[in-house]
């Protein structure tokens, strides 16, 4: 364990970070009057060892459990480094009294359009032809020829920043564009904000059947975990395109893998899987009809300094107005 200087007597602790430089977060914390500690761990026990006494926990991708939780009785708040907040037992928070905040919008753009590059890269079957790419396999072609976007339908399921920001990038490429997000509610705003991306609202029922790219743009809960199953992809067009930039979980990727060996799906493009990093042999890896990124739609130079200054500062909010500014829960 790390612990930064003595700069006050409330404490902030770091679980994990990994490759992440957090001396920005580390700075504005102290200039706050926090002493921070450093972990290096995703351990429940050494958490719950390492962090007695801290009013705030600064997780990278550590799971913050009950356990943690209820083990920490000065816990006012959990700030993390991500727009996903499953990794969290918000129940238990939120019952504790524990704030718990993430950071959204700050890679709008960056996941959008990375969503966009592997949407590309696996509708154009760029893995197989950049394997084919040699004197020996020059002239070889994928079993099936890829579409041309503009007599194609994009589905988008979640309506959010991030999905309307890939409609923006993406619609001009397809023929239609569809949208569904059952959270999103049906009002004038809504309607003109939605036409001027070029987007068609509808049902799940049909988006799914439409689609020839159909891109996930949702949190993970309970409701859509594993939600693309069998019989979800036995809905989507033969020789469709699937796309995952948000949680790895609503997919079923034995499914997938299915869906692919038997040809009803044409590729797969994903920046996210169930577990993280896979094992050896996940059906998805390895493929030339999957276009696999190891969860990094969020980076870029603007990010990797904007992820650590968001988390820090809803702790330096909560400390001087007794609110962190961007709560995904409202705690008892």
């Amino acid at each position: 364990m790390q612990e930064n200087g003595t700069a006050g007597t409330r404490i902030a602790v770091y679980t994990d970070t990994d490759d992440t430089d957090v001396a920005q977060g580390v700075r504005l914390l102290e200039e706050a009057g926090f002493t921070v500690r450093r972990l290096d761990t995703r351990d429940p026990a050494e958490i719950i060892a390492g962090a007695q006494g801290a009013e705030v926990l600064l997780p990278g991708y550590a799971a913050i459990t009950r356990e943690i939780i209820e083990a920490l009785p000065s816990l006012r708040l959990i700030a993390l480094m991500s727009m996903g907040f499953d990794y969290v037992d918000l129940e238990a928070a939120s019952e504790r009294g524990v704030w718990v905040t993430n950071v959204p919008g700050a890679a709008t753009e960056e996941v959008a359009t990375h969503a966009l590059a592997i949407l590309l890269h696996a509708s154009r079957q760029l893995p197989f032809y950049l394997a084919s790419a040699t004197p020996e396999d020059w002239n070889a072609r994928a079993a099936t020829p890829p579409p041309r976007l503009s007599e194609a339908t994009l589905g988008i399921v979640g309506l959010g920043k991030i999905g309307r920001e890939l409609a923006r990038l993406a619609g001009p490429l397809f023929g239609r564009v569809l949208g569904t997000d059952p959270l999103l509610p049906d009002t004038p705003e809504t309607r003109a904000q939605l036409a001027e991306l070029g987007i068609e609202r509808a049902e799940l029922p049909e988006l799914r059947r439409s689609a020839d790219v159909l891109s996930l743009h949702l949190p993970l809960t309970a409701e859509t975990e594993r939600m693309v199953d069998a019989g979800f992809l036995a809905e989507m067009p033969r020789g469709a395109v699937l796309v995952n930039v948000s949680r790895g979980a609503l997919i079923d990727e034995p499914a997938l893998a299915a869906a692919l060996d038997d040809g009803h799906l044409a590729a797969a493009a994903l920046d996210v899987l169930s577990e993280e990093p896979p094992a050896p042999g996940h059906p998805l890896l390895g493929r030339d009809d999957v276009v696999l990124t190891p969860h990094i739609a969020y980076f870029s130079a603007r990010t990797e300094t904007e992820y650590v200054r968001i988390q820090a500062q809803n702790a330096v909010s909560l400390a001087r107005t007794g609110e962190p500014d961007s709560p995904v829960n409202r705690p008892a």
